[in-house]
C-alpha cells in the first residue's frame, strides 16, 4: 500500500479535532453545544463563552487547516495533488468530527486555514473581505458567505499570478467553497428573512 494514502486519514482526524468543545469545556466545564447556536465554531464560541475562548478557537481551527496541508506538503515533497486533498479531508474532518457524531463546525477557520500553505496571498485577501463586509453590514455569517464564494476567484488570481493554477487546486478550492456555503444554508436564509443576529461591537 502506498503510504501517502494514510495522509488522508491523517488530515481528517486532525480536522475533526473539536477546539471549540475542547476549549469551553475546559474553561467553563460546559458545552458549547448547548449554547447560542450549538456550534462548536470560533463565532459561537466567542458569542457564549467570551472573546479571548473566541479567538483561541479561531486560530486553533486554522491551525489544524494548515497542519494537515503542511503534512502532506512535507510527506510527498510538495505534491499539490496531495496538499489539496488534505485540505479537503481536513474541512470533511471539522465538519463531519467522527467523535460529534459527524456534527461539527461550518468550516470557515479551518478552510481558511487549509490554504495558507497553497495560496496565503488569496487568505489574507478573502480575510480582509470578511472584515470589510462584517465592519460594515455587522453579520458574521454575511462575511464568511462572502469570503467563502469569492475565495475560488483570489485562488484562481493569486495563486501563481498571469497563469492558471493546476486543475486539482482549482477543484479543490471550488469543493472546500461549496462545503462552507452548504454549512451556512441556515444562516443564509436568516439573512434574507431579516432575522440573523448581527454583532454588537460595543458588548
Amino acid at each position: 500500500m502506498n503510504s501517502q494514502w494514510l495522509i488522508l486519514p491523517v488530515a481528517y482526524l486532525l480536522g475533526s479535532i473539536p477546539f471549540g468543545l475542547l476549549i469551553v469545556k475546559a474553561a467553563a466545564g460546559r458545552d458549547i453545544r448547548d449554547s447560542g447556536s450549538g456550534n462548536i465554531g470560533a463565532a459561537n464560541v466567542a458569542r457564549n463563552a467570551g472573546k479571548i475562548a473566541g479567538i483561541f478557537t479561531l486560530f486553533l481551527d486554522a491551525g489544524k487547516g494548515y497542519l494537515a496541508v503542511w503534512i502532506a506538503a512535507r510527506w510527498t515533497g510538495g505534491s499539490t495533488r496531495w496538499m489539496m486533498a488534505a485540505a479537503v479531508a481536513a474541512v470533511l474532518g471539522h465538519v463531519f468530527p467522527v467523535w460529534l457524531d459527524f456534527h461539527g463546525g461550518k468550516g470557515v477557520a479551518t478552510g481558511l486555514g487549509v490554504f495558507l500553505p497553497i495560496c496565503p496571498a488569496a487568505v489574507g485577501a478573502a480575510a480582509v473581505l470578511w472584515i470589510l463586509v462584517v465592519a460594515f453590514w455587522r453579520y458574521s455569517s454575511l462575511g464568511s458567505v462572502v469570503a467563502a464564494a469569492v475565495l475560488p476567484v483570489f485562488v484562481y488570481v493569486l495563486y501563481a499570478p498571469g497563469h492558471a493554477p493546476p486543475d486539482q487546486v482549482t477543484f479543490g478550492t471550488v469543493l472546500i467553497s461549496l462545503i462552507v456555503l452548504l454549512n451556512h444554508r441556515s444562516n443564509i436564509a436568516r439573512l434574507i428573512s431579516g432575522d440573523e443576529n448581527r454583532l454588537d461591537f460595543h458588548r
